[in-house]
């Protein structure tokens, strides 16, 4: 490591002296549009300062999916042998070819090396460069835009690298870039927070019919008007108590200003699990977060309200849950920031953050978190469960293919990952869909997927629910009261090798009767959920008062209690944790092991999206899980 240093260091001269490189430029990255909210006020000043950011890519990410597929398929003769985080590094660090190639570029264009860094793990090259600099650099032009709110952004509609520089540089920041995290405040002292996927309007959150009269039975007649932890119990055969908690934890990631109320939990625990009463999660505060209080009600505690109180009375009081809250009240929080948190590789080696997408710490712009950025400091549990979500099309390609190989890098380190689906069934958060030009607007007639629920390395999990007249012995349908469950097929991921049969057989069987034009008909394409849970009428206590809820919000964390207990008996024999569950859940090995949905479908974007059928289907995926079978089987497993 410090042989090869010392080498960056010392070519540092020698690129700054050397005959300029010349290449053709080539369009790395564009947008499609302004987003809504956003218009443009006017040129950046050409003498501001553009804090540049490159993103350089790392080596053997193309085979990542291989690897992981190895430790993941149970036919795999290295089943379980998860990676450390030291192997992950050194397999995937950025190659000293990259670095030079991009330095070099760099010192022929006049930058000098005072003002260019390397992040200490190679990760990002880091330039302060003028607007006038950055534009010759990049051959584009730097906007600022305003917000309905009064927040503004800098931006620019495509930009360019020389061909020999393209391949080495997943993407530039700030430059295409826009998402509902605000970057910039006003000068007003009481401006709000800033907007990020835990606020308030995001669209990703549960959703409430408020509160309810009438009284819930104390067995499981109510369920399908009232779920409890008794009818999930009932549902999925889920009775078990931990025996090697002390070796595990349950992860679930919030995002400020989203926060429970320790009042809310014992509300609940009263009513339904005692032995919880007067606990609470173990909190991991990631860049600032913490269990604020300022802010009450459902659009500020019903979510995490809802998570806490599920996932910790369904693993029991004796299993520790981990709560990761990301961001503080001003700068908010990204996935990246968490994800940051949890492996230092990503934010100091890889570099995975995006200043237009993600909260910079500490808050460049004063009155927020002060401290240094999370980098490395939380350990991942082996289940983490988020119920969070963007659109897909919120994002560029290259940023959620970089996101989704950090996935995967947790994967290989044994840790399973569950994102809800969405709520809005084939249309994006809000009920946004695509036009044929990749706007998205309430207008888009173009179906509209969910990330990460798209990412491959990932497991999406989406909604069901006990119809009316119904009882917990009985099939669920697809969630249709409230919400729709979100599935279809992803525009930017190729359809992973692990799920290809069971999707064929869908498409084959029950080939969607659309147009090809309003949804990605290539059959090639990453398809979800992988499967589901009841997401509906949900009693949770928000703000000392019991509401219903409904939403893939529910089902994650109710999936991710029950993986959490199968790590529980693994780990008691002395076998791993089940790490990425897809490529088993797909496998022959496991067929039959999910509750089947065959009814319901999930419209959205002018449709009724799609149905629900006999085997997989991108409404409810594999179905609803059976607990005491896929214990076993997983037993079974090395």
């Amino acid at each position: 490591m410090r042989s090869l240093l010392s080498f960056v260091v010392l070519s540092l001269g020698l690129f700054a002296a050397a005959e300029p490189t010349v290449s053709p430029y080539v369009q790395h990255e564009k947008r499609v549009g302004t987003p809504e909210g956003w218009s443009l006020k006017g040129r950046h000043h050409p003498d501001a300062i553009v804090p540049l950011r490159f993103a350089l890519t790392q080596r053997n990410i193309d085979a990542i999916g291989e690897y992981l597929m190895e430790v993941s398929h149970p036919e795999s003769k290295n089943y379980g042998k998860h990676w450390s985080a030291g192997q992950i590094l050194e397999r995937f660090a950025p190659s000293g070819e990259t670095i030079e190639a991009v330095h070099a570029w760099l010192f022929e264009n006049g930058v000098e090396s005072h003002r260019v860094r390397l992040t200490p793990n190679k990760g990002w090259i880091e330039v302060f460069a003028t607007t006038e600099e950055a534009e010759r650099l990049l051959q584009t032009e730097f906007n600022v835009y305003s917000h309905t709110t009064g927040k503004e952004h800098l931006a620019c509609y495509s930009y360019h690298l020389p061909s020999h520089i393209a391949p080495h540089v997943d993407f530039v920041t700030p430059t295409v870039h826009f998402d509902s995290r605000l970057t910039r405040r006003s000068e007003s002292s009481d401006a709000e927070p800033a907007r990020a996927v835990g606020q308030p309007g995001f669209g990703s959150y549960p959703k409430t019919t408020g509160g309810f009269s009438g009284s819930i039975a104390s067995d499981l007649s109510t369920c399908d008007q009232f779920t409890t932890l008794d009818c999930l119990r009932a549902l999925y055969g889920f009775y078990y108590s931990p025996v090697s908690a002390s070796k595990n934890s349950y992860g679930i990631v919030e995002y400020t200003p989203q926060a429970y109320l320790q009042s809310d939990l014992d509300m609940f625990a009263t009513n339904f699990s005692q032995a919880l009463y007067g606990k609470a999660p173990y909190m991991v505060p990631i860049d600032g977060g913490y269990a604020q209080t300022q802010y009450r009600g459902f659009d500020y505690n019903g979510e995490s309200d809802l998570d806490l109180q599920y996932g910790m009375s369904l693993v029991t009081a004796a299993q520790e849950v981990t709560l990761y809250q990301v961001g503080d009240m001003v700068e908010g929080g990204s996935f990246n920031n968490f994800l940051d948190a949890i492996d230092g590789s990503y934010c100091t080696f890889e570099g995975g953050n995006d200043p237009t997408q993600d909260g910079i710490y500490p808050d460049p712009y004063g009155d927020g978190y002060e401290g240094p950025e999370a980098c490395g400091t939380a350990k991942p549990t082996y289940v983490i469960s988020t119920s969070y979500s963007y659109n897909e099309a919120d994002l560029t390609p290259f940023y959620t293919a970089r996101q989704c190989a950090e996935y995967a890098k947790l994967g290989l380190m044994g840790v399973t990952v569950l994102y809800s689906s969405g709520d809005y069934g084939v249309a994006g958060n809000n009920d946004l869909c695509l036009n044929p030009n990749g706007t998205q607007t309430l207008g888009g007639k173009v179906f509209n997927p969910s990330f990460p629920g798209t990412c491959p390395y990932i497991t999406s999990v989406g909604a069901t629910m006990v119809p009316r007249g119904s009882t917990v012995y009985e099939p669920e349908t697809a969630c249709e009261e409230i919400i729709y469950s979100g599935g279809g097929f992803s525009n930017y991921f190729a359809m992973p090798e692990y799920q290809k049969k069971a999707v064929d057989y869908y498409l084959r069987n029950y080939y969607p009767d659309y147009p090809s034009d309003i949804w990605n008909s290539t059959g090639a394409s990453r398809a979800y959920p992988d499967i589901s849970a009841n997401g509906a009428n949900y009693v949770v206590a928000v703000d000392s008062q019991f509401v219903l809820v409904y939403g893939t919000s529910c089902s994650s964390p109710v999936s991710g209690a029950m993986f959490t207990m199968i790590n529980d008996a693994r780990l008691a024999i002395g076998k791993s944790p089940i790490g990425f569950i897809n490529p088993t859940i797909y496998s022959a090995r496991f067929a039959g092991l999910f509750n089947d949905i065959t009814v319901g479908d999930n419209p959205g974007c002018g449709t009724t999206g799609f149905n629900a059928t006999h085997g997989w289907d991108p409404v409810t995926g594999l179905g609803t899980p059976n607990f005491p079978k896929l214990l076993a089987a997983w037993l079974e497993l090395p």
